[in-house]
């Protein structure tokens, strides 16, 4: 779970953008903060990736993420954002872990310092992609980049992932922006719904 305010909203927003650039996919899963059991029989062996998706596995409500009943299919994508608990032993077990189990990009950003890494799988193994600024995901195809240390990432066609409100927000306005141009119509005699 999020510790704090920050690092929530970057979770939302990042599994919200990856579900809406999805949305029209019935196979690609995206999730945030749900268990991961990469093992039949162990429950002692799991994360919690802060987002994951799964392309190849069907869209759908889970209490947790049951590798073993998903086809065997691996999270190939995750997400982790810091929160000022999260320690580097920590850290260094969630890559491990991930390394292990088969992802193939796993990408970390600390929100309190503005910094983005990210690992890449590469001959079997997940290595560190050595420049993040501009980085697209192979899997994903959006775009990483730091805006005065805040996070941006940019869908294929330009569009930045936003937050919940900033999406309400710009909604409301082109409500208004339509509703002015329908009164413009009317007051010139036409009727904006022959149009």
């Amino acid at each position: 779970m999020a510790d704090n305010t920050r690092q929530f909203r970057y979770i939302v927003t990042i599994q919200g953008g990856l579900a809406t650039l999805f949305a029209d996919d019935p196979d690609v899963f995206v999730a945030g903060d749900l268990l991961w059991y990469p093992v039949e029989g162990n429950n002692k062996v799991r994360a919690a990736p802060d987002v994951m998706v799964v392309f190849g596995r069907p869209k759908g409500d889970r209490g947790a993420y049951l590798q073993w009943r998903e086809g065997g299919i691996a999270p190939q994508v995750v997400f982790e954002i810091l929160s000022p608990g999260n320690k580097g032993l920590e850290m260094m077990r969630k890559l491990q872990f991930y390394d292990s189990y088969g992802v193939e990009e796993y990408y970390l950003y600390d929100p309190d310092h503005g910094v983005l890494a990210g690992w890449q799988r590469r001959a079997g193994a997940l290595a560190e992609i050595p420049q993040m600024e501009g980085w697209i995901s192979p899997r994903l195809g959006v775009r990483f980049n730091l805006a005065a240390g805040e996070l941006v990432i940019t869908r294929p066609d330009g569009r930045r992932f936003e937050a919940f409100v900033e999406l309400a927000q710009r909604a409301e306005a082109e409500r208004e922006r339509a509703d002015r141009l329908a009164a413009r119509l009317r007051a010139l005699g036409v009727d904006p719904a022959e149009i």
